[in-house]
């Protein structure tokens, strides 16, 4: 058995979990009422901040899950995810959309990757 690693821990979930080789983000949102870009920039600076405390970086991402709170904000969120993703290591990717915790998030994203 290997050992399973839980970062930021609280009563209701992890931020990160690190077991067998792979990293589970949950889903990062930025902050409430800001613009798609804005909020977008923030959750991708938690993402390399959580995969950094993890061990790892953006370019060992594997998978990522994108959801708008409005698929009519997907060039927005695209221009600043296009700028922060790695080229060469860009990751397996599906963007919907959804009805998101508050309608003050605009976006989400879960990622997955491995050391």
């Amino acid at each position: 058995m290997s050992d399973i690693k839980r970062i930021e821990t609280g009563p209701r979930m992890s931020q990160a979990v690190v077991a067998n080789g792979i990293v589970w983000l949950a889903g990062q949102v930025g902050e409430p009422g800001a613009s798609v870009a804005d909020q977008t920039r923030v959750v991708l600076e938690q993402v390399d901040r959580l995969l950094a405390e993890a061990g790892t970086d953006k370019t060992r991402i594997v998978s990522a899950q994108v959801w708008l709170a409005d698929m009519a904000d997907f060039a927005e969120m695209n221009a600043v995810w296009d700028r922060w993703a790695p080229q060469g290591h860009t990751p397996a990717r599906a963007t919907g959309e959804a009805k998101l915790a508050t309608p003050d998030y605009k976006v989400e994203v879960i990622v997955t990757a491995v050391l």
